[in-house]
């Protein structure tokens, strides 16, 4: 009875970390992961943020020290860090939101959808640079 019960057991090929080489991740996924990185980059940041918040309502002198402080490239570099994933999580987010409304959940759909999120996201990451440095 046991000899039955082994025979008809399916085999599963448990990927290695060396086969991720080869696989070619589609759009939606690296969306998927993408979301997920930008939502613990903002978890983790955000005591940062929020003690920041904190000294720059302190006082008017504390106010203008952070000012100065954010001057610096790689504070720049942070916040637009923190802004894209900010952006790209909110529009990953409502990409989620839609798909398990089961709107655009096949394949041809999630990749347009996709390319939704970065054709929204990145332009307005974009923006935020641009003003976070000077051009306008």
């Amino acid at each position: 009875m046991s000899e039955a019960v082994k025979k008809n057991r399916r085999q599963f090929n448990v990927m290695t970390f060396a086969d991720t080489v080869h696989y070619r991740l589609p759009l939606a996924g690296i969306v998927s992961i993408l979301h997920r990185i930008s939502g613990i980059l903002m978890f983790l940041l955000l005591p940062f943020i929020l003690f920041l918040l904190d000294k720059s309502l302190t006082s008017e002198i504390s106010f203008e020290y952070l000012k100065g402080f954010t001057s610096n490239l790689l504070v720049k570099l942070i916040i637009l860090a923190l802004s894209w994933a900010y952006l790209h999580h909110f529009c990953a987010g409502i990409r989620h939101l839609v798909m398990d409304l089961h709107i655009g959940v096949d394949k041809d759909s999630g990749r347009k959808s996709a390319v939704g999120v970065f054709a929204v996201s990145l332009p307005l990451a974009a923006l935020v640079a641009l003003k976070l440095f000077g051009v306008f």
